[in-house]
């Protein structure tokens, strides 16, 4: 059976790969060598990014020293973006919520404070954004995208009254 690196409880381009079953997830979050296999393909695509995984118990991330090779195909190539979003999805699966913030805030201030991904910006916004499954964490990132983004008065992925307000 084909399998996946990043495997979800959804189809993905490969149509013979089969969707995780929540039985499978559970198994595999009741497995210390398969979380640990996970982190590892993890922090490897981090590192083909440009990324590197610098805490594991809290997910933060910075730059590697090549980054700006690996940001040159970042901006190059958008079917890198379906995978960043398929990461993403799997590490929320998988119970790493945190890991998907600081991904989500490092892609958002890359974009948008940085200006060193302009062609992943719109996948960071429209995509990247809303796999947060914590309601409060995904506003706070979507007020933290607002706060950045130039022309403010186009910003679209949330109410501009709210996030007047947000705290």
């Amino acid at each position: 059976f084909p399998f996946r690196l990043f495997p979800l409880r959804e189809h993905g381009m490969n149509w013979r790969a089969k969707p995780l079953t929540c039985q499978e997830i559970k198994a595999f979050k009741k497995s210390k060598e398969v979380m640990q296999r996970f982190i590892h393909a993890y922090q490897l695509m981090l590192r083909f990014y440009g990324i590197i995984l610098i805490n594991k118990e809290t997910g933060e991330l910075k730059r590697a020293e090549n980054w700006a090779e690996r940001f040159q195909n970042l901006n190059r190539f958008s079917h890198n973006n379906l995978r960043i979003t398929r990461i993403l999805k799997c590490l929320g699966e998988m119970g790493y919520e945190r890991y998907q913030v600081h991904l989500v805030k490092f892609f958002l201030t890359e974009t948008l404070v940085k200006e060193t991904l302009p062609n992943v910006k719109r996948s960071a916004l429209d995509y990247f954004l809303f796999t947060i499954r914590s309601k409060r964490k995904r506003r706070a990132l979507v007020h933290y995208a607002w706060k950045h983004f130039k022309p403010r008065g186009s910003f679209v992925w949330g109410p501009h009254d709210k996030l007047l307000k947000f705290r």
